[in-house]
Formats: C-alpha cells, structure tokens, sequence
C-alpha cells in the first residue's frame, strides 16, 4: 500500500470518481472493469499484495476504508461476509466517517437478507445510499463487466450508480427501492448454486466408479437434459485436477449455512440444501476447504481422481 490519494479526474481520467473494498478474484475483476470504463478508481484490501497487483493494474490503493471513500461518490463492497461488511463501513476509519453525504455504499458480500436490511437502514441514517447488490456470474464475468446484478436501493441511488453498473453489469435487476431484496434472491441463487455443485460432483464420481470415461461422461452430460451451468463451469476443474479456489468450498459451507439459517426463521424445510451443505461441511473437515468447491467429489471414495496440480508444485 502506499500514501497516494485515490484517482481523481486530474490524474487522467474522467467521471464518477469509484473505489472498491476486497480486492480478490470478484473484486479485482470490477475494479478492472471500472478502470476499463475510464472511470477514477481506487481500492482497497487487508492485504497488501492484492493492493500491490490492483496497482499494477492502473488503480490507485488506499491505507484504509475510510480514505478508499473519501471523495468517491460511490464504493462497491465485494469481501467475504457479513463481518468484513460491517467492519468496512462502521468500523473504526470506515466509510460512515469518510464518505460525503449522499454518497452511495454498494454492497455486494453475500450476507442474510435481514442483515442487509438493517445494514440499509443504518447506512441510510448516516446520510448516505445503499444499494444492496449481490452478483453472480463468477470469476470470469466480474473480469469481463458481465456480471448479473440482483440490486434493491432508492432510485436515486441507482441514478448516481449508472456509469458504474454499466462497467461491471450485463444484466442489471432493479428488485425494489429496499434493502434486503436483493439478498433475498442472492439467497435463493446460492442455494441452488450449491445443489447443483454437489449433484455435479456426485454424479461425477458416480460414473467414475462405475467405469464411465470421465472426460466422455463431461461431454455427453453437458450435451443432455441433466446438465446444468455449474456443472459445464465445475466438472473441468475436476478433469483438469486443478482445484485453486475460483470460489471456495468454505464459501457454500457459509452461504448454503445462511440459506438454512434464513429458512430456519421461516420455518420453511429445505432438505436439499441441508443434504449439500453436509457434502461441504464434510469436505471441509476432510482438508479441502480452501480449495475449489468443485472439490466437494474427494468426499466419494474409491474412484480415481486426476493428481491435484498443488501437489506437483
């Protein structure tokens, strides 16, 4: 990290002034989008090679959340969990103490949708906008700027948002003017986003050990009715033995856990995402929950797997 103060239009670009908490695989990927855009971006990250690389890239990173919002009159919140939110915004050098009034706070963690809402209404007593913006669309479409985003906020927050959703968006839902919508749906996304990881990886290793090619097995499914995006997107990782963490198995251990918890206060049954959820669970007890979700098959025994590329590091 370094003492520059964040990029303004004099520095050689012009527009909205952004900026960009949590810097790994989903963040950089906006904040590249923005810096594509033309727009003014800087960023922000506890670590300080992710901050080093968004560097590299043409942004410019800040010490804190709070100078990270001092002067941009919006931030786009992409870290882990509700937690890191919180923090980011109402912790000690936070945005609610750096941002001018009528600054907008997007923020785009998975977390509860009771979180969000409460977090909405607090930012909003600050005398600032929130956009509740969860997003889809992985890696690869953040690095893009074709993200899907599930948003909810006031109006007027989206208006002052334009330029920075037409950098980093291909489909932009607008699902109410509150807090909390848009987390609402994101829910729902993750639940079946988890389902269909570990019914991928099931069946997977299901035809391995029945004898099934596993690259013939890929193509032939992802060619069929049983197909689905996160196994055309999963299984190669799996062909490949390459399970860097694009998205983690942790992560489906937290979100399908907030899904659950959610549900629990509806008294609503979700047997299938509890059933997934162990599946994660379980590979995370077994070692595996830093690497991709996609290794959620390691917990099938007795079928022979490609060598993890790590171990050949």
């Amino acid at each position: 990290m370094n003492d520059k103060t964040p990029m303004r239009p004099e520095d050689g670009r012009t527009g909205m002034p952004v900026a960009v908490i949590g810097l790994g695989s989903m963040g950089m990927g906006v904040a590249r989008s923005l810096l594509r855009a033309g727009l003014p971006v800087s960023g922000y990250d506890v670590r300080p090679e992710a901050c080093r690389r968004f560097e590299d890239f043409g942004g410019v990173a800040a010490s804190s959340p709070g100078e990270v919002g001092r002067g941009c009159r919006a931030v786009v919140i992409l870290v882990v969990n509700a937690e890191q939110t919180e923090e980011a915004i109402f912790g000690a050098g936070g945005l609610a103490e750096s941002m001018e009034p009528g600054s907008v706070i997007v923020t785009s963690a998975t977390v509860p949708p009771a979180f969000a809402a409460g977090l909405g209404q607090r930012i909003e007593s600050a005398g600032l906008y929130n956009i509740d913006a969860p997003v889809s669309g992985g890696v690869k479409k953040a690095a893009e700027g074709q993200l899907t985003v599930m948003a909810s906020g006031p109006a007027a927050a989206f208006e002052r948002c334009a330029p920075l959703f037409e950098a980093i968006a291909a489909k932009l839902y607008r699902l109410g003017e509150r807090p909390g919508q848009g987390s609402t749906v994101k829910m729902i996304n993750q639940l079946l986003a988890g389902v269909h990881i570990a019914a991928a990886a099931e069946a997977m290793a299901l035809g391995i050990k029945a004898g099934a090619d596993p690259a013939t097995l890929y193509e032939v499914i992802g060619n069929s009715a049983g197909s689905s995006w996160m196994f055309q997107n999963r299984v190669p990782h799996i062909l490949a033995g390459d399970y860097t963490p694009l998205s983690a198995v942790n992560i489906f251990v937290k979100d399908l856990g907030l899904v659950l918890d959610s549900a629990r206060k509806l008294t609503f049954p979700l047997p299938l995402t509890a059933a997934a959820h162990q599946i994660f669970l379980g590979a995370a007890a077994a070692g595996h929950g830093g690497e991709d979700d996609s290794a959620v098959i390691k917990m099938y025994p007795g079928i022979e797997l490609p060598k993890d590329r790590k171990d050949e590091r």
